[in-house]
């Protein structure tokens, strides 16, 4: 596996070699390997260069990811001291969660753990087709319910959702009907995974007029202020957000299910030190946060 990823990413014998260790004579026989398993040649030469070839193009993502899987793997220790270690965290999320949940763990970190590292990641297009094999990569995803299941997490904080208008919009006084939110214009998250009170409007029949999609939650006060457009965001992030635009929070015409939000992980970290203790202490931080 080592030898395979270092050929994939670096096209070339002798660079693969200089990178795991290993001579050139070395890497060339475990590259002859390589090909004899796959019925591939793997890497081709184009003139003065290697090539991947398709299947060897298409190994890379797998290879990375079960890479730095068995990296993480090897890299366990039973015990952890947060105030004396150096190490890299690695967590995806949604630029809400990060706002309203990562800084305060961030913070925390910086406090009891400063030799650690803490990188956001946003959530890859292909995470819900095959979760497990992207988490094997980090360490971990803060995601809501109802968007995977069958994996390890620890519950976090809950969130309601809340309807987004101008503070001058010209229609909606301090109630909007479903009427309304069928007829306005609407501002989204483009993904709608991490959003799943989207479902619940189509459940409800009502198909929003989507004028302007966008990747960053905390957006939407801003494209919302000043026009007729309407959005749904969580309450906890429009709180924080209240003095970026002037925006208003009419009462919505249904029970929207609330957001649950939860950290997940692969199995292979369950009983890595350091990720119980990162786990117990965002569960420790989320108990923090202020009451809705």
């Amino acid at each position: 596996m080592v030898a395979l990823h270092a050929l994939l990413e670096e096209r070339n014998v002798t660079k693969a070699g200089l990178r795991v260790g290993l001579s050139q004579p070395a890497m060339s026989a475990a590259l002859a390997r390589l090909r004899h398993h796959f019925a591939d040649e793997l890497l081709v030469r184009q003139g003065n260069r290697y090539e991947l070839t398709p299947l060897g193009n298409a190994l890379r993502a797998p290879a990375a990811n079960a890479y730095a899987m068995l990296d993480r793997l090897f890299t366990s220790r039973a015990d952890f001291r947060p105030g004396d270690e150096e190490r890299d965290f690695t967590l995806l999320s949604s630029d809400y969660a990060i706002a309203v949940f990562g800084a305060a763990l961030a913070r925390t970190l910086h406090a009891e753990a400063p030799g650690l590292r803490l990188h956001f990641r946003h959530v890859p297009p292909g995470f819900v087709e095959n979760p497990e094999a992207v988490l094997g990569a980090v360490d971990g995803a803060m995601m809501p319910h109802g968007v995977i299941s069958g994996l390890p997490a620890v519950e976090l904080y809950e969130d309601a959702w809340v309807c987004l208008v101008a503070d001058d919009h010209p229609e909606i006084g301090d109630r909007i009907t479903l009427d309304d939110l069928a007829r306005l214009p609407w501002v989204v998250y483009q993904r709608t995974f991490d959003a799943p009170v989207t479902r619940q409007l189509s459940m409800l029949g009502l198909e929003p007029h989507v004028e302007v999609s966008v990747q960053h939650f905390q957006l939407l006060p801003s494209l919302v202020a000043g026009t007729r457009r309407v959005a749904l965001v969580q309450r906890r992030l429009a709180e924080l957000l209240r003095d970026v635009a002037p925006v208003r929070m009419p009462a919505l015409p249904f029970e929207a299910v609330p957001l649950r939000e939860a950290l997940w992980w692969h199995p292979v970290h369950t009983h890595d030190a350091a990720h119980t203790w990162l786990r117990t202490t965002a569960t420790r931080v989320a108990a923090s946060l202020p009451a809705l």
